[in-house]
């Protein structure tokens, strides 16, 4: 028999594939932020604008520290574009800090905001 069985080379391929894509968003590093845990489906993993509110109340933006002005200043900047922005807020911080910059996140102009959370786990 001259063929060659490339069945194990596609197994190999595709077990290294799937190791990476799981591999690869861990990988990213940010602020430590205590996500609550709801049910929901995962988020693509393309390239998108976040926004996390830490315990103290701190904001930041894709990793950089912000006041609430320069926030206001760079969202209505990104507005422009029609970003898809996502937040995450530590479940300790107030509801009132949440609201506050979700309300600026919409007056800047922005259409599309997800709220991050942890999957919910099982018991």
């Amino acid at each position: 028999m001259s063929d060659i069985n490339v069945t194990p080379l596609v197994d190999v391929m595709l077990v290294l594939l799937v190791i990476f894509m799981v591999t690869a968003p861990l990988m990213r590093q940010g602020i430590d932020v205590n996500l609550p845990k709801a049910r929901g489906r995962p988020l693509p993993a393309e390239q998108r604008i976040s926004i996390a509110i830490a315990r103290g109340g701190s904001i930041h933006m894709n990793g950089a520290t912000l006041d609430l002005e320069q926030l206001k200043a760079r969202l209505s900047m990104l507005s422009k574009t029609d970003p898809d922005v996502y937040l995450k807020a530590d479940r300790d911080v107030s509801y009132g800090r949440v609201a506050l910059v979700m309300g600026e996140i919409r007056a800047a102009g922005i259409k599309k905001l997800g709220i991050v959370t942890e999957p919910l786990k099982n018991r």
